[in-house]
């Protein structure tokens, strides 16, 4: 499809139409998908009535905590039949139960797993319909989900703040980072990752007290968490705290045994306190771990073996220290605890009994790199599919089958129920700069409107919005669109064109969800994503995330990108996260997932550019109704018009 000819008149999937100043490049979706809807009569059992229809047994299982209380967010059970070899899940209430009814006799293996937990297994023996007790399930942390770049509890608010404050952290805004912090910490205030860079925040300004209190309060959070025990440690040698800074330091090595800095933070903290052979043996470790930034250890390595009184080691090592490190802050200090070992040396004092103390350098404070090296990664960009994969239960196993088939026949539902629906669209339109603040931001709001129409095999999807949405008068002249059917990535006539694969059970804002990651097949027709610059066609090979209900299999969240730039025309990324959500529709007695949010960053032609897209007040006209007769004499009218007979000219698509 080229811009300009008649064919842009035909619906889209998923596009975005970028103009430069000397031609016009168009991002278009062809809409030939074919429907290849299954017959109702070979459709898989809907896994939920999979137990369902024999003697009526009755079994409610409860999820607990190790401290008796519910479980603070849903979780998954596994009921597998011993002698029917037959299988059904089901996910728990607000009060952390589920209740399984019309069970046959038998043995029951069950199996229940949540994020943050190990997952546990029990057998039971259903004997009879009546007097079944109920099953407590008691699930204990999981100690590996711990974890500094574990945002799942955040709300998307508190984590937009977040990024913010680590922005002004990396360019030395304190007060903007502060601001930020606070905001953030209001929304989630347990949240090991903000009280750390709080506590990173008040190290910068001086103020060790409040940091300590902020790095203590993280660590307790989170016990993992090798970047707060390593930056509280630094705190409490600054403070002269050395016995906390030793046990501190200790945990750090535990967190993370390769994290060089904490073994020279530990070696400084051992010198200190004249505990030299075991100063000298965290120096080395430094040493062998940090490749060649851990050379800096050579410093603590030397004044620990001088002080055990290894003059030409320690002299060697000062002396390596030097040419690695000419223009150290320590240089001037290593020159002389050098000059003064060569002097023990010529007077022959290394084999006397007493070999006086040498004085240790401040390697908290004035040698190691700067306590910004601890920061969490900052960029405009988020993290890429395969950088960022969010945490799943241990050990449970996904049913990939039903998992992807159920996705799928949730989208059919929705293009077999529905021709059109409407809502009124808020944009937000920001230019960034690298470290991903904003230079230039402007909002508009617009009449909004998607259509999907079926025949015989093929779906076609359409995006409209009112007259002013113009690629002429939009900030950057960007437009962007297809946030309401990228979900058809799971359509039966779509998915085949990517390799799925299901990672394990997650979640997203407490609610149980299957995570599927998906990837443009190089040997299938790629029906998705196209770039047209002139008459030449790119077309973009998308990869992604989605999370997907495990009660109802609807698609809540899709991360998707470009599985590699495209230098040919100046895109070098593209990065899209969608949510979705239940709006119901009351006078029609039905309710359908649809888009509620979208955020897409663009690195385009030099230029850095982020777009929030917001949905409300939705209108569904139903296939089966007058109603979309009635409603398009109210159509306005333009090029943006969601009346076909009213677009005289091509639209974005």
């Amino acid at each position: 499809m080229i811009c300009g000819s008649p064919y842009a008149e035909k619906l889209s999937l998923r596009g975005v139409w970028l103009a430069a100043a000397l031609s016009a490049l168009c991002l278009l979706i062809p809409v030939d998908l074919v429907a290849q809807r299954s017959d109702p009569a070979t459709k898989p059992p809907d896994p939920s009535q999979t137990l369902k229809g024999h003697e009526g047994a009755e079994l409610r299982i409860t999820v607990l905590t190790a401290d008796g209380k519910p479980l603070d967010r849903q979780a998954l059970v596994r009921l597998h039949n011993d002698a029917h070899d037959t299988t059904n899940w089901q996910t728990t209430t607000d009060i952390s139960d589920t209740l399984f009814e019309d069970l046959p006799l038998g043995n029951y293996d069950i199996e229940v797993g949540a994020v943050g937990y190990l997952s546990s297994r029990k057998k039971v023996e259903v004997a009879n319909v009546v007097d079944i007790p109920g099953l407590r399930v008691v699930l204990q942390r999981d100690p590996a989900f711990d974890s500094d770049d574990n945002d799942a509890s955040m709300s998307p608010k508190a984590l937009q703040e977040m990024k913010h404050a680590i922005r002004a952290l990396n360019s030395g805004d304190l007060k903007e980072a502060q601001k930020r912090l606070e905001k953030a910490d209001e929304l989630s205030p347990s949240n090991a990752r903000l009280k750390f860079l709080f506590g990173y925040t008040f190290f910068v300004k001086g103020d060790f007290e409040q940091a300590q209190s902020y790095l203590v309060q993280a660590t307790e959070l989170n016990a993992h968490y090798d970047r707060a025990w390593n930056l509280l440690g630094r705190v409490q040698l600054v403070r002269g705290q050395l016995v906390q800074a030793q046990t501190t330091l200790q945990q750090a090595v535990a967190a993370d045994p390769d994290n060089w800095i904490a073994h020279n933070l530990l070696a400084d903290a051992y010198l200190a306190q004249r505990d030299y052979e075991r100063a000298h043996e965290q120096a080395e470790l430094a040493i062998a771990k940090g490749d060649g930034e851990g050379t800096v250890a050579q410093l603590a390595l030397a004044e620990a073996l001088a002080d055990l009184g290894k003059i030409p080691e320690a002299v060697g090592a000062l002396q390596a220290f030097l040419d690695l490190h000419p223009k150290s802050p320590a240089a001037a200090h290593a020159r002389q605890l050098l000059t003064q070992l060569e002097q023990q040396r010529k007077s022959k004092t290394e084999t006397s009994s007493s070999v006086p103390e040498v004085a240790s350098f401040a390697i908290a404070t004035d040698l190691l790199p700067s306590a910004k090296a601890d920061l969490p990664a900052a960029s405009w960009l988020p993290q890429g599919i395969d950088q960022s994969k969010p945490p799943v239960v241990a050990g449970l196993s996904c049913p990939s089958g039903k998992v992807i088939e159920g996705a799928g026949d949730r989208v059919e539902e929705l293009v077999t129920n529905v021709e059109k629906f409407a809502s009124i669209e808020n944009i937000v339109y920001e230019r960034l700069d690298p470290m991903g603040n904003p230079t230039s931001s402007d909002a508009r709001q617009f009449d909004y409107a998607a259509a999907m129409s079926q025949k015989p095999e093929v779906v076609m999807v359409d995006e409209y919005r009112t007259q002013h949405y113009d690629m002429e008068t939009l900030p950057d002249r960007v437009v962007d669109n297809g946030f309401a059917a990228l979900a058809l990535v799971f359509h039966p006539a779509m998915r085949d064109a990517f390799r799925m694969t299901c990672e394990g059970l997650g979640e997203w804002h407490g609610k149980a969800t299957w995570l599927v990651r998906f990837q443009q097949r190089e040997d299938k027709l790629n029906h998705m994503q196209a770039y047209l610059l002139g008459s030449v066609r790119y077309p973009v090979d998308l990869k992604g995330r989605a999370w997907i209900m495990a009660d109802n299999f609807q698609v809540v969240r899709i991360e998707s990108e470009m599985t590699k730039p495209m230098p040919q025309i100046q895109l070098l990324a593209e990065h899209v996260i969608t949510e979705y959500g239940p709006v119901p529709f009351p006078k029609k007695k039905l309710e359908f997932w649809l888009p509620t949010s979208a955020e897409v960053y663009m690195n385009f032609r030099g230029q850095r550019y982020y777009r929030k897209h917001t949905f409300e007040k939705y209108m569904l006209f139903s296939v089966d109704t007058q109603e979309k007769v009635n409603e398009a004499k109210h159509d306005p009218a333009g090029p943006g018009s969601t009346n076909p007979r009213r677009r005289r000219r091509v639209w974005p698509s």
